[in-house]
């Protein structure tokens, strides 16, 4: 019998191909290691969601002051020397320690002593207060009970001084967290540029342009905001504790640095510390009162016809509905620190939305 013989081509054997078994059962496999790993990666992030909380808000403090730190490297000393990055940042926090300083020295003690005289005279004017209740026209008809609104004045006044007594464990773990807060500003804006290019490079090359435009825009939006939303409560804090002051308002130190606290929160926070500087000056007469709510009216038509337009302008554009949501649900997550950064949150979520998501009319 005669033998055959085969030619290489007929010897090699043929590439091995996955078969379509196989390939559904890797798609399997892949899908289920990402469904673990996302939830233990989403776990883990929960469990540190403080640490993380702190990181956000310390890189967005950067991200906002960084500008700040530029402008002053581009300042000229003699011999064409300009400011190391280092140096910058040095000056920048010694003139916010200075500001605070400063604050804290002359600002501070009147507060308190407006604390302390509020909580001296509150038990003497709460009998003041349940007969000025009575004296209301049909008070009895409208289900107004003085005397239960005395009896819970004076025990939420109780609650709150055993509250503040029994948070101050709290909130020396919350001084501790600003100063952890404050460190990591300072390493964010000393080693932001690499942090940032590493960022970037998890994105494809040709997308790379457009997410650093957006981000661009972002930064701007956010740090125009804190700066206009700063000066519109300095100034009305201002005004506010000046034309109290005039007008002796008592409590007036107190309760113009509230109005100016309270402004951040669009309408309802000025609305809300208006009726509570007009409820304390209506202890003395209604003249007064009617005299803050005319300052406070006055005021309210000047910032929205001159001063927001001036000093917010076109490139942050919020709406008051946002701002609210935003510093709710920032209070809610994280507290202080979430009411803090929960409006620039917004501005970068809103600026991200509008470039990748908003579908514009061509």
């Amino acid at each position: 019998m005669g033998q055959t013989h085969l030619t290489p081509q007929e010897t090699a054997l043929p590439p091995s191909t996955p078969t379509q078994n196989e390939q559904n059962n890797n798609a399997v496999r892949s899908n289920i290691l990402f469904a673990f790993g996302l939830m233990l990666a989403l776990a883990l992030a929960w469990r540190l969601r403080d640490v993380l909380t702190l990181v956000y808000v310390s890189g967005l403090f950067a991200v906002v002051l960084t500008p700040v730190v530029r402008s002053i490297m581009r300042f000229e000393m003699r011999g064409g020397r300009r400011i190391s990055r280092a140096h910058a940042i040095a000056l920048l926090f010694g003139f916010a320690f200075l500001t605070l300083a400063v604050f804290f020295t002359l600002g501070l003690p009147p507060v308190i002593r407006d604390l302390h005289q509020f909580a001296v005279d509150l038990p003497d004017r709460i009998p003041i207060i349940v007969s000025q209740l009575k004296r209301i026209p049909y008070a009895d008809k409208l289900g107004v009970d003085a005397d239960a609104i005395a009896q819970k004045a004076e025990g939420g006044l109780s609650a709150t001084a055993e509250y503040l007594f029994a948070s101050f464990p709290l909130w020396m773990g919350r001084i501790f967290d600003l100063l952890t807060g404050f460190v990591l500003c300072i390493y964010f804006m000393l080693e932001g540029d690499r942090a940032y290019q590493w960022f970037m490079s998890l994105f494809p090359v040709n997308d790379r342009l457009r997410l650093a435009v957006t981000l661009q825009k972002a930064e701007i939006r956010m740090s125009k905001w804190l700066f206009g939303q700063g000066l519109l409560m300095l100034i009305l804090g201002v005004c506010s504790t000046i034309v109290f002051g005039v007008l002796h308002v008592r409590y007036f130190f107190l309760l113009g640095v509230l109005m100016g606290l309270m402004n951040i929160v669009p309408i309802a926070g000025g609305v809300i510390t208006i009726l509570l500087v007009g409820f304390v000056a209506a202890l003395d007469s209604w003249t007064k009162m009617a005299a803050v709510f005319v300052f406070y009216l006055i005021y309210v038509n000047i910032e929205n016809a001159y001063l927001t337009p001036r000093i917010m302008r076109q490139s942050v554009d919020l709406m008051g509905l946002t701002v609210l949501i935003a510093l709710l649900a920032g209070t809610e997550l994280a507290g202080l620190p979430g009411a803090l950064v929960a409006v620039p949150t917004a501005a970068l979520v809103a600026v991200l939305m509008n470039e990748y998501l908003v579908q514009k009319d061509t």
